[in-house]
C-alpha cells in the first residue's frame, strides 16, 4: 500500500516521521515472520524426533515440540495483530 503524503492524517508529520511509522510497520512484519519461522522449526523437530527416534524420552520431547510450535504461532499471530492494531489507529 502506498501512502500519500499530501493526505490529510500525514500534514501534521514530517518526511522522517512518515518514514519512522514505515519502518515501525516493516518491522512488525519482519517480527511475525521471525515468529512464523521458529514456530515451524520447533515443530518440524517434534515430528522428527517422533518419527524417527524410537527412544522414548526423545520422542516424549517430540510431543512437547509440537504444542509449542503451534503456541509460538499463536503468540507471534496475537503480538502481529496487536501491534497492527496499535500502529493503525490513528489511521
Amino acid at each position: 500500500m502506498k501512502k500519500d503524503i499530501n493526505n490529510n492524517k500525514y500534514n501534521n508529520l514530517k518526511f522522517t516521521d512518515i518514514l519512522a511509522v514505515d519502518r515501525t510497520i516493516l518491522a512488525n512484519e519482519r517480527t511475525f515472520l521471525a515468529y512464523i519461522r521458529t514456530s515451524l522449526n520447533v515443530l518440524a523437530a517434534g515430528i522428527s524426533f517422533i518419527k524417527l527416534f524410537k527412544f522414548l524420552p526423545i520422542q516424549i520431547l517430540g510431543y512437547i515440540l509440537v504444542p509449542l510450535g503451534l503456541i509460538i504461532f499463536i503468540i507471534g499471530l496475537y503480538r502481529f495483530l496487536k501491534i497492527n492494531k496499535n500502529i493503525h489507529k490513528n489511521d
